[in-house]
């Protein structure tokens, strides 16, 4: 028999949704080799265990790291320690580095692909830092992370966009990194839509400005680099600036909104990705990447166009909140017994926006169980007080 319930409107009324019965099959493990392709990923809290969940949240270690076993079975890439697991906005650096830790010697048990967020968050953004203060704080994390045997993703730094004053301030210190690190890390250009501390980075607000700053760099230290990640939601943006990369120099896509054409890419070439995204719309992301495998464009878009909605809505303004929909997601399909985040995130989006969320992820197929998504769409709705 058909599931349906009601679900709310944006207008506050209420709607009967009747599920499509569509989910995707999954053989138990896929391979995909055109693309490279990393899933950042989230974390679980233990809602049991944690008596601050702002101040002293508690990880439930074995849901996090199932999580990202599953993401390894699906052929991705764990980018780890990201802005998806809340970094900065409820994991600070101590508990990123377990994190790191047990995700790194994880992958390595597998043989699994991981990179990793190595940044300054343990700094904070006190007025009286100096440029030097950066550069050691940068050298900390990418020494913890290296000694991990992970990647390193070299994360935006809001501390270096409070204390630079130019553009060589950023060259002074990212070519300071680069010319320690032992292998080439992956440069992370997140835009203030994700990170409002992070306007004006890579020394200008002209978004073109900057991007031929962070080219110079990038053309400079092409060796010591495997590629960059950027986040600014601008397709036209990465294109150019994918075209001016050195050879072997990957352009990671980060831009959730339009991430199916940019991966398929032209004539001039494609993106790879490092996407939040992927966290939520794995199973359709991973066979899309074995349709174009194939060679079957078509197969590519039929599987991944109807997630483009899902995401754009999952990172609609304000986009660094998009967080609570990856999590809530991963609540509905079974991944972790509970919709409860660090920092009380899972307040952050209205009951309107998750209904979407479950609608919208109905259609795309990933709703892997049905049954338990309906039930625990009802408990949301009940406690927002739906009968």
């Amino acid at each position: 028999m058909p599931i349906v319930l009601q679900l709310a409107r944006p207008d506050g009324s209420l709607g009967d949704y009747r599920i499509t019965g569509r989910t995707l099959s999954l053989p138990p493990t896929i391979q995909f080799t055109k693309r490279t392709a990393y899933a950042a990923a989230h974390v679980v809290l233990d809602p049991l265990r944690t008596t601050d969940p702002i101040f002293n949240p508690v990880i439930d270690w074995d849901a996090t790291l199932q999580f990202r076993e599953h993401l390894w079975d699906l052929g991705f890439g764990v980018a780890e320690a990201m802005d998806t697991s809340q970094r900065g906005m409820g994991l600070d650096w101590t508990l990123a580095r377990e994190l790191i830790e047990r995700s790194a010697k994880a992958a390595a048990s597998r043989k699994a692909n991981i990179a990793s967020g190595a940044g300054t968050d343990h700094l904070g953004v006190h007025t009286d830092l100096s440029m030097e203060d950066v550069i050691q704080a940068y050298d900390e994390q990418c020494a913890a992370v290296e000694a991990t045997g992970s990647r390193i993703i070299l994360m935006a730094s809001r501390a270096l966009a409070k204390v630079a004053r130019s553009d060589d301030d950023y060259f002074r210190v990212y070519s300071h990194i680069l010319e320690q690190v032992k292998e080439p890390v992956i440069l992370h250009w997140l835009g203030p839509m994700f990170d409002p501390a992070l306007e004006g980075y890579w020394g200008s607000n002209d978004l073109e400005a900057a991007m031929k700053n962070c080219s110079s760099l990038i053309t400079q230290y092409a060796r010591k680099i495997d590629g960059i990640k950027i986040s600014l939601l601008d397709a036209g943006l990465e294109i150019v600036m994918r075209r001016s990369l050195p050879a072997g120099v990957r352009m990671y896509t980060g831009d959730d909104f339009n991430f199916d054409n940019l991966i398929l890419g032209d004539e001039n070439g494609y993106s790879d990705a490092l996407l939040g995204i992927f966290d939520a719309i794995a199973p359709a992301a991973a066979l899309a990447l074995t349709a174009l495998d194939r060679n079957d464009v078509k197969g590519y878009r039929d599987l991944l166009s109807p997630t483009v909605p899902l995401s754009r809505h999952i990172f609609q303004k304000p986009t660094f909140y998009y967080k609570t929909g990856i999590v809530f997601l991963a609540y509905l399909n079974g991944f972790q017994s509970h919709f409860h985040m660090m920092a009380g995130h899972e307040s952050a989006r209205s009951i309107a926006h998750l209904c979407e969320i479950f609608r919208l992820a109905d259609v795309a197929g990933l709703l892997r169980d049905q049954e338990l998504a309906a039930s625990r769409m009802r408990s949301i709705l009940k406690v927002a007080g739906v009968a």
